[in-house]
């Protein structure tokens, strides 16, 4: 059946992969966002909050990356693809799904930047996209960490001069700003919540205490973020 809230689709990774996707369109959007889950997990992880992206304006497309699972009433059907190819599915593997991902959302947003919004692993791996990617303008990262075999992701987006949105769990805190220690000072915007909050961007629903408070926080940053508006 249907969903009215979004429309199913796909499109092929960097490496021809085929991506599902969920895409959430807002009236009258103002920018656009991919969002991208955590690991052992899939697009399902934004049915709660990527309709509230919309309310605010953004347009959104939640994807599957080939490192996931089936959680939430979801199957990953990317990581299904990818395990019937005999593809690799650890978290450095979904790198050309996000990127593609990246390069559709751009086309729909009519070529302007986006806003990539990472989850755990997914997390660093828009870090470094947003470090590579001139599609990227802005970034919205929760629990970020050093997740990706053989590379620093610190020392990787040393410099970065994008916007960019991070916060964790409150025992993540230290780990997390160590992480982003080397972006541009003017650019981060580094909530640290006085609640325990939860691994990943999971943190944003209504069953985790203190919810409120990431949202509030969230908020503030995307009024300050001035991209180019969707036409």
């Amino acid at each position: 059946m249907r969903n009215p809230l979004f429309e199913k689709i796909e499109f092929a990774a960097t490496d021809g992969l085929l991506i599902t996707a969920d895409l959430y369109l807002a009236e009258n959007p103002k920018g656009f966002m991919v969002l991208c889950h955590r690991s052992h997990c899939n697009r399902a992880e934004y049915r709660e909050t990527a309709p509230q992206f919309n309310g605010l304006g953004y347009s959104c497309l939640a994807i599957d990356q080939r490192s996931g699972m089936k959680v939430f009433g979801e199957v990953n059907e990317t990581k299904q693809r990818a395990k019937a190819k005999g593809l690799a599915t650890g978290y450095r593997d979904a790198w050309p799904d996000v990127e593609a991902a990246v390069l559709h959302g751009h086309r729909l947003n009519n070529g302007e930047p986006i806003i990539l919004v990472g989850s755990s692993y997914s997390a660093a791996l828009a870090l470094l996209l947003a470090a590579q990617m001139e599609e990227v303008g802005a970034v919205v990262c929760f629990s970020p960490g050093e997740y990706l075999k053989g590379i620093s992701v610190a020392q990787q987006i040393a410099g970065l001069a994008k916007p960019v949105f991070v916060s964790s769990a409150k025992k993540e805190i230290e780990q997390t700003a160590e992480l982003v220690a080397e972006v541009e000072p003017r650019f981060i915007h580094h909530f640290k919540p006085e609640v325990d909050g939860f691994h990943g961007s999971k943190t944003l629903w209504k069953s985790v205490p203190g919810h409120e408070t990431y949202w509030r926080a969230v908020k503030d940053f995307l009024r300050r973020v001035i991209l180019p508006m969707s036409r």
